[in-house]
């Protein structure tokens, strides 16, 4: 029996069973973290899971990169109204940062 390693739920992916999404280990292993480095991120995960999760993103990398796409424009988007309602703040912020 195949095991399924990567699951749909509540509009994303996530390794099976888990709470650990298949974006955080996509994004690990576009970086060119090892397997091995990227389980040992996420303990509540395992090596094998991380090892089926990317055949996983391989096998289906055009749908996975179109979702990650839109994840990142809609953070975008939130990112900017979010600065847009509090100017002062990110003013202060940015201010902080250069010093």
């Amino acid at each position: 029996m195949k095991r399924e390693y990567v699951e749909g739920r509540d509009g994303g992916y996530w390794i099976t069973g888990s709470r650990v999404s298949l974006d955080s280990i996509v994004y690990a292993f576009l970086r060119g973290a090892s397997p091995e480095s990227i389980a040992h991120s996420f303990p509540l995960i395992t090596l094998e899971d991380v090892y089926g999760a990317i055949p996983f993103y391989l096998a289906h990398q055009s749908e996975i990169d179109a979702y990650l796409r839109q994840g990142e424009s809609e953070f975008e988007a939130l990112r900017q109204k979010v600065r847009k309602a509090h100017p002062l703040l990110f003013k202060k912020l940015e201010e902080a940062l250069k010093s």
